[in-house]
């Protein structure tokens, strides 16, 4: 991939979104531009039934971009098509100095791994994915043989990102 891309990974509720937001927050605020990607794993909408953009979909449009002085954004209905690889989403994002992409575990592009105690699943992923980098978790990972952070401490994780992205030397 050649943009900055680095991935927050890790099971269901084990904290990706929450430090996706920190992460977001911290990162910003030291000046960079960054967007991110979230990938679901289920049928999601961003639309409202009875919405003009919603029937416009319903009416069968396959992109529906809304657009205002304030934000603007596309929809696009899948039909029978795959689903678009994550390289095919970031190419259609605006440059940016950085993209967290929160979730896409079988993807290979640098993570870190969330977990969280009360997760229903703590099997670590990074055993298996030589693309994760990191671990944050709420517990002491004992045993761990990557650089292991305080789920809750964005500030250093975000100085790790700055440097395994090079966006800081």
């Amino acid at each position: 991939m050649n943009r900055r891309v680095f991935g927050i990974t890790g099971w269901k509720n084990s904290g990706k979104t929450t430090l996706t937001e920190k992460l977001v927050t911290e990162l910003v605020g030291r000046g960079w531009k960054v967007s991110t990607v979230k990938h679901a794993h289920h049928d999601f909408d961003i639309d409202k039934p009875g919405a003009d953009s919603f029937r416009h979909r319903q009416a069968g449009a396959t992109e529906v971009a809304i657009v205002s002085g304030v934000r603007w954004a596309l929809m696009h209905e899948l039909r029978d098509e795959d689903e678009p690889t994550l390289e095919a989403i970031l190419s259609r994002l605006a440059p940016c100095d950085l993209v967290l992409v929160e979730g896409y575990k079988r993807e290979a592009h640098r993570k870190i791994e969330t977990r969280r105690l009360d997760a229903k699943d703590r099997t670590p992923l990074s055993a298996g994915d030589p693309n994760i980098v990191a671990v944050a978790a709420d517990f002491a990972a004992e045993g761990e043989h990557l650089p292991v952070f305080d789920l809750d401490d964005a500030k250093s994780i975000a100085d790790f990102i700055e440097r395994t992205t090079g966006l800081v030397a």
